[in-house]
């Protein structure tokens, strides 16, 4: 994916408003953010406008998520970006862009958790509410979220090798022993359950060290639930994981919580190689996402059963 052309400003946000929703424009523009997917534009106190700067998958996104987010988040116990508008595609903006309610909070890459009980409660009771059985018709790949983790496995060893030549796995045989474990639980039998998809710090609000809302729904599908379940061990701090998985409803079987642990490999390893390209200045790098994959890898790695072998006769 590369960035857009065309260049994002204030002055263009304000245009684009203008052109399709004027009641709008009066309000004061300024930038929120400028994420992997979207720049976020602050609009008034209350409201945000969001516009694709990557390829156009982005707007398959952004199109996702005015499609299903406003009938999922009256149920959902977390603030959530709502759309309000849609902007549509135009001679000074050639993409669809959204209007969108505006979420307050700090994101977790820049304001870690530190109220680990209060945080695993409140993430169990997002992820309760959201994990319930989609329509048929939704979504169920997700840019390949919706397949089984054997199928990620190549892409696994690739990545893995990479990061620990960088440096940045100082046991890349226990990683590897977590992730064997998780490819060989057996896969989801259940229906297809309505998913966040993408639950990295980034895409996660906290407040007073807890969790005070979840943003960036573009990855929405349906599928097992252990993509979601992974954010235990990527967002709570050490010693949370538990108390999650005792607050979570229906409560997960032993399958999926080593499916879950799998997919924490994966968002730690995407976070290792976000991150080691944000402290060398590279394109799409972001430096705040380190160390927080590193920590997810070093929980993962404390909590592994014994295997086999090492187990006392």
């Amino acid at each position: 994916m590369t960035h857009t052309e065309i260049e994002i400003t204030a002055e263009l946000v304000r245009d684009l408003l203008r052109d399709q929703h004027p009641d709008l424009a009066d309000h004061p523009v300024r930038l929120g953010a400028r994420g992997w997917a979207n720049q976020l534009w602050r609009l008034g106190d209350d409201l945000a406008v969001r516009l694709p700067w990557v390829g156009e998958i982005a707007d398959e996104l952004l199109l996702k998520e005015h499609t299903w987010v406003p009938a999922l988040a009256p149920r959902l116990p977390l603030p959530v970006p709502v759309p309000q508008r849609l902007g549509e595609p135009s001679p000074r903006f050639p993409r669809p862009w959204i209007v969108t309610t505006w979420v307050p909070g700090e994101p977790a890459d820049l304001a870690p958790v530190t109220r680990g009980a209060d945080a695993a409660d409140a993430l169990a009771a997002f992820l309760t509410a959201l994990h319930q059985p989609a329509p048929e018709g939704v979504d169920t790949d997700s840019q390949g979220r919706g397949g089984t983790l054997a199928g990620s496995s190549t892409w696994v060893a690739q990545q893995l090798a990479s990061a620990t030549e960088l440096g940045l796995v100082p046991d890349p045989d226990a990683v590897r022993a977590v992730w064997e474990d998780a490819v060989a639980a057996p896969v989801w039998a259940g229906p297809a359950l309505w998913l966040h998809g993408d639950l990295h710090p980034a895409n996660v609000l906290t407040a007073d060290g807890t969790l005070c809302g979840v943003v960036d729904f573009g990855a929405l599908f349906a599928g097992d639930p252990a993509c979601d379940l992974s954010a235990a061990w990527t967002l709570l701090p050490d010693g949370a994981a538990d108390r999650f998985y005792a607050a979570y409803q229906p409560a997960p079987d032993a399958a999926t919580l080593r499916r879950a642990r799998g997919w924490a490999v994966i968002r730690a390893l995407v976070g290792l190689h976000v991150g080691d390209a944000g402290v060398r200045g590279r394109p799409g790098g972001k430096a705040t996402w380190g160390p927080p994959a590193a920590a997810t890898l070093r929980r993962l790695i404390a909590t592994a059963p014994p295997h086999p072998s090492d187990r006392p006769l």
